[in-house]
């Protein structure tokens, strides 16, 4: 159906004004300010016509339509000298409405500009967003009349000058990076420290209070859930719940209005310089495998009613059907070069003009689909790889998607870091007690070379995580063995059933102290096992302290107190926690061979005549095949020599030699402490049996060291050479910077939790 055909719906066309208009460029796209006037440049290669709309500042009002009047490279653009920035607007694309040969235009449906900077309004649900007749038997093969303007959010043209002042980029190493997850609104919401206004934004965010808490705990990089702009899923909508995670992005420019304080983009900016000021890196998690839209059966709201067959991945025997490698109905079409080239375009606006450091890709494997398949040398991946800006940011991966072949770990190539969830997987069951796990957990541990060591790739590409967004707490982990999802209104089959979880011995809460006590334990060993494993850690914002989620492993639709962090509720267990992840942050920070730039391998140097890493057994000898082999093996040891090289250079006895020992036996178990060259004292640095104890305990070799029932301890070789005074100066001064970093957390100069809970 060409809709050059249809009769036009005069009663919404406006006749307000009539703006001058100019040819313009077909480059940059979207809606450009240049001090003197705004381009307007749209791609669409099966389009016949596009009308540019401009509506009032509120964008309630549309004020007048016009045809841009160039096309060039199978862009649409034109030139407006009396439009300036806050001109709101968004397009009218004309051209068939043929769903069977994957064409979806329709000009009654207002759409938004691809590459806008910022949105105006919400999106209000209504059947006129849809290019058909939800209630026709014909299906999307109908065709609906009705405009949409009403219900949509507008596109708005900014200004994106901004002074950085002093501002500077961390630039932290991969191998010394401390990823913190979290969700700008949920992080926020309920902290006292933030005023009321600016709760939920970006300008929270930026707090002082909340910039130095994150900097006392000693993380390096904040990772923030999606931030642009996305759409509440309307069945959601009906429920009286919101995506409140944001994976269902709208607007790969616009950061969403949700979490902005002000009408301005400018308070993105002000958040990333107040972190980088702190020496903080801001890392996004990007959502470029689908949008908002979803299959046949979705709204058109955007890219869908620019060029459906373009930004989509279409069935290739009836286009009219989407490809759904992402589970959530479409998939974008990174094999066209201006889909890839709008991705590309995207990541390099929020690097240079919003001055991100990284990004997290959700569901990554599908951006290295090609028609055949995954490759690691997708047109994706090379042009990542040799774009002189987005080279120079961190990029992460979630290596996976639903799609055939989607499980891509360690296949990514080199510059890119990995999720680990063999890491999470092996851990989990590992502390639970399951048997078996001393192969795998040694791996984990190691940086799971035997998926990553290849290619040149180094430790720092494992991202080893226990807990993320994406399922239970650290404190649910404890405290539940099963699901609780009711909330989410589909009947407890949401989320993930194979949690790893244990809740020994309760359901729940519980006031019986000895399985407190034991969580509390088990919460101390996953948190140190995250921080003494080579590779780059991640934390889950409020595992810190212990915050829970009622056992919901799936909230991604709760924007309320099930998703946002309680400060107000951290007890005494919760400052205790999150005191020992500032020690264990710091004791990693502070010896290189836990932050190693070399995959530990076991192999003995001749050279140096050392191994890098040796596995023990509870009688200080090296674990033979037959001892890895047993089942109810539950104790290990690692020993790593400061005499091997931790770098490329070959240099010894630059770090310390440092004993890490891991019991998940329900009973206690006599630990020997091993013979080493160049030293015969052991300091033990954390016991997490005795987190409170007051003066670390010195351990000879050849003495027994009693390893609690499910417990972690790690020991410092005390040099020979060395006295004992200067190591007491080093635990002394890193005690200290704890307890600095501990006063800083709430922004207070004498309490650190002066007028909050705050750890």
């Amino acid at each position: 159906m060409d809709l050059a055909s249809l009769p036009s719906n005069k009663k919404r066309v406006p006749t307000v004004r009539h703006s001058r208009v100019r040819e313009g460029t077909p480059h940059p796209l979207g809606a450009t300010w240049d001090g003197r006037g705004v381009n307007f440049a749209l791609f669409s290669a099966n389009a016949t016509r596009v009308e540019l709309c401009l509506f009032d500042s509120e964008g309630r009002r549309e004020l007048e339509r016009i045809v841009l009047p160039e096309y060039t490279d199978e862009v649409w653009h034109g030139y407006l000298p009396d439009a300036r920035p806050g001109t709101v607007y968004g397009y009218r694309v004309h051209g068939p409405y043929e769903p069977t040969a994957g064409h979806r235009f329709n000009p009654n449906k207002l759409v938004l500009d691809p590459y806008a900077k910022a949105l105006v309004g919400k999106l209000h649900w209504s059947d006129a967003l849809f290019g058909y007749r939800v209630d026709s038997p014909k299906e999307d093969l109908s065709f609906d009349r009705r405009d949409s303007a009403r219900a949509m959010p507008k596109c708005r043209v900014i200004d994106p000058a901004f002074t950085w002042g002093k501002e500077r980029p961390p630039n932290i190493p991969w191998e010394r990076t401390i990823i913190y997850e979290t969700h700008v609104r949920g992080y926020t919401m309920l902290h006292p420290l933030v005023p009321p206004a600016h709760r939920g934004t970006f300008a929270g965010m930026a707090q002082h209070e909340v910039v130095s808490y994150i900097k006392s705990l000693g993380v390096t990089s904040v990772e923030l859930l999606p931030v642009h702009a996305f759409i509440d899923d309307r069945n959601l909508c009906e429920q009286g719940l919101r995506n409140y995670w944001g994976y269902n992005t709208i607007g790969f420019f616009a950061p969403d209005p949700r979490y902005m304080a002000t009408p301005f983009v400018n308070e993105f900016k002000e958040m990333v310089a107040r972190l980088h000021d702190a020496g903080l890196e801001v890392i996004l998690d990007v959502v470029y495998n689908h949008t908002a839209e979803g299959n046949e059966r979705g709204p058109t709201l955007s890219f869908k009613g620019i060029d459906n067959a373009s930004y989509y991945r279409l069935m290739p025997d009836d286009p009219r059907y989407y490809i759904n490698d992402s589970g959530t109905g479409n998939t974008f079409n990174l094999n066209h070069p201006r889909v890839l080239q709008l991705v590309l375009d995207s990541l390099r606006y929020w690097a240079t003009e919003m001055r991100v450091d990284g990004f997290r890709f959700d569901l990554a494997t599908i951006l290295g689909r090609e028609s055949h398949g995954f490759d690691p040398s997708s047109g994706f991946f090379d042009a990542v790889r040799q774009d002189p800006v987005l080279a120079n940011t961190k990029l992460i991966a979630e290596p996976w998607d639903i799609g055939p072949g989607g499980y891509q770990v360690g296949n990514f190539p080199p510059g890119w870091a990995e999720w680990n969830d063999h890491y999470r997987d092996t851990v989990r069951a590992f502390w639970k007690g399951n048997e078996g796990q001393l192969p795998a957990m040694a791996a984990r541990m190691s940086a799971s070379g035997d998926l990553f060591h290849h290619r040149g790739r180094r430790p720092w590409v494992s991202v080893n995580f226990v807990t993320a967004h994406d399922g239970f707490t650290l404190d649910d982990l404890v405290s539940y063995n099963d699901k609780h999802n009711l909330a989410n209104g589909e009947d407890n089959r949401d989320g993930h059933s194979h949690n790893l979880s244990w809740n020994h011995g309760v359901e729940g809460p519980t006031s019986d102290p000895a399985i407190k006590a034991l969580r509390e334990r088990q919460k101390r060993n996953f948190l140190a096992t995250l921080m003494f494993s080579l590779g780059t850690p991640m934390i889950l914002a409020g595992d810190e302290f212990g915050r829970s989620q009622d056992g919901n492993n799936n909230p991604y639709c709760q924007d309320n107190e099930i998703n946002w962090v309680d400060w107000h509720g951290i007890d005494d267990d919760g400052k205790a926690l999150a005191e020992l992840v500032r020690e264990l942050i710091s004791i990693r920070q502070s010896y290189p061979v836990l932050h190693r730039n070399r995959f530990l391998t076991g192999e003995y140097d001749p050279e140096l005549d050392v191994k890098d890493v040796t596995w023990l057994t509870p009688e200080a000898t090296e674990m033979t095949p037959e001892q890895w082999e047993e089942a109810h093996g539950r104790c290990l040891g690692a020993l790593f020599d400061g005499r091997a090289r931790a770098s490329g250079i070959k240099r010894a006895g630059e770090d310390a030699t440092l004993l890490l020992v891991i019991n998940a036996h329900h009973e206690s178990v006599p630990f020997k402490l091993p013979e080493v060259v160049g030293g015969r004292t052991w300091l033990c640095l954390v016991d997490t049996a005795a987190p409170e104890r007051n003066e670390p305990p010195n351990v000879q070799t050849g003495d027994c060291y009693e390893a609690t029932d499910r417990s972690l301890l790690l020991f410092a070789l005390k040099p020979e050479r060395q006295s004992w005074r200067t190591l007491q100066s080093l635990a002394e001064l890193m005690q200290r910077e704890t307890q600095a970093q501990a006063k800083n957390a709430a922004g207070a100069d004498d309490d650190p939790t002066a007028g909050a809970s705050v750890p």
